[in-house]
């Protein structure tokens, strides 16, 4: 089986597997991502043995399912959390309390105190006033300073929604030390699905001069927080999981140094290509005689599960039973009643001009990001039913 895009070089896909197994077995009335656990196992001994002594944070984000940190939970693996909810949810399977970071910087100061109370002890900041709740609901807890990405190659850049410059960075260094806290380090995101290592480069140059700024200034940093990043497959070739990390760490070592703790906070690159979504074709339709594109409607669109597809950023790969036929240009978009509900226009994707409604098609490596943003009731659909295997 092949998948293609509009303007790109088709990709093989190796099908056999559990997942395909399951689906092929199983009828589905609403759109469903299923999972498959013991891939999720194997990605995370694949990063870890190219990460070296860095500690695998998962972030809990990309996929919350109870079966997935049961998991890793039994693995050791340590946890990302961004709210409440996530901690306790990582919490309630067995994780330690110093193995879970509260990682987002815009906290509910009564959440910070829960926390604590639990035993979290490592928590992020990137402002004065998120420093200042800190020091009130959690006295003395580790804080690590989030900072600004001005230079990504990732597909899905983040905004300057999270982290602060180099200047502010160091201030907020001593800013916590005078709170009573123990600031001991930085964090930083590349950017989601950054396909190959070597993109990582000129981030880590501008990051690593606030490092040795830092330390130059007196700081005692003995924690770095490397984040995200670390991609999936979705048609474009990737580095195999292990290589990648390796890749990283050679380079974080170089511009770093010894660094005594490391934390990486993979997410999509654990558990994207665990997943398949079986979703159905609900109506195949040309605008007019002249409409040079098809449009094909899904049951699963941008508010019930598939919301990366806005800017086009991340592009999933279909599978039907039609493959192998002809194939030309389609418009892709969901079922809601909302205009704004379009996949793929831009950069049309090409699929078999046979295809039709009622028609099965697997979205392949969507076991990230998409059961976690599908909607509640949205229109009256329900949210992205999950099945774990």
């Amino acid at each position: 089986m092949t998948v293609e895009t509009a303007g790109a070089a088709a990709q093989p896909l190796d099908i056999t597997s559990r997942l395909d197994a399951y689906c092929a077995a199983n009828s589905f009335d609403q759109p469903t991502l299923v999972l498959d656990v013991d891939r999720v196992e194997a990605q995370y001994h694949a990063l870890k043995a190219g990460l070296g002594h860095a500690d695998i944070h998962y972030a809990v984000k990309a996929n919350p399912a109870e079966e997935i940190i049961a998991r890793l939970v039994k693995l050791g693996s340590h946890f990302d959390a961004a709210s409440k909810a996530e901690v306790a949810l990582c919490l309630r399977h067995g994780a330690k309390p110093e193995h879970v970071s509260f990682g987002n910087t815009v906290k509910r100061s009564s959440d910070i105190a829960w926390a604590h109370a639990q035993g979290i002890t490592l928590f992020s900041a990137d402002a004065e006033q998120e420093l200042e709740k800190i020091a009130v609901s959690a006295p003395g807890a580790q804080v690590y300073i989030r900072l600004i990405v001005e230079i990504s190659q990732a597909d899905w850049p983040l905004s300057r929604k999270f982290g602060c410059d180099s200047a502010t960075a160091i201030r907020l260094l001593s800013y916590a030390k005078s709170l009573g806290l123990t600031p001991i380090g930085f964090s930083f995101h590349v950017g989601s699905q950054t396909r190959k290592a070597a993109m990582w480069g000129p981030s880590l140059d501008a990051l690593a001069e606030i490092w040795h700024a830092a330390k130059a200034a007196g700081h005692d940093l003995t924690l770095l927080n490397i984040g995200g990043g670390f991609p999936a497959f979705y048609g474009e070739t990737i580095e195999a999981p292990t290589a990648y990390a390796s890749a990283v760490m050679e380079q974080i070592t170089a511009r770093f140094g010894d660094v005594p703790r490391i934390m990486a906070e993979p997410g999509r690159g654990l558990v994207a290509e665990a997943g398949v979504i079986v979703s159905e074709v609900l109506l195949v339709s040309r605008k007019s005689d002249r409409d040079m594109h098809r449009w094909v409607y899904l049951d699963i669109g941008r508010f019930s599960g598939l919301a990366e597809t806005e800017g086009e950023a991340i592009r999933y790969q279909f599978e039907t039973p039609r493959d192998g036929d002809p194939t030309g240009p389609c418009i892709m978009a969901g079922p809601s009643c909302d205009s704004a509900d379009v996949l793929y226009e831009k950069r049309p994707m090409l699929l078999p001009i046979s295809l039709r409604a009622g028609d099965r098609v697997l979205i392949r490596n969507t076991g990230a990001y998409t059961s976690t943003y599908s909607s509640v009731c949205f229109n009256g659909f329900p949210p992205l039913a999950v099945v774990v295997i």
